[in-house]
């Protein structure tokens, strides 16, 4: 689904930003988003629940709204 290769390419971006951010010595900036991802990651293994996921399928209108089929 659409939904789904719009969240892995955004997870993909989002850590390119971290690597980004390390490569130019901003620390704290990397931790904190390395650390927002840790809690979503976890999010979605521990309740299923994938919240970037789910507000996606809500957008383009997708009929599942769990992370795993």
């Amino acid at each position: 689904m659409i939904s789904e290769k719009i969240q892995r390419t955004m997870m993909g971006t989002f850590l390119v930003i971290i690597l980004y951010t390390v490569n130019i010595q901003e620390l704290m900036i990397a931790s904190i988003l390395l650390g927002f991802m840790i809690v979503m990651v976890f999010t979605w293994a521990f309740f299923d629940f994938c919240p970037s996921l789910w507000m996606l399928k809500k957008v383009f209108k997708e009929d599942t709204v769990k992370c795993s089929e």
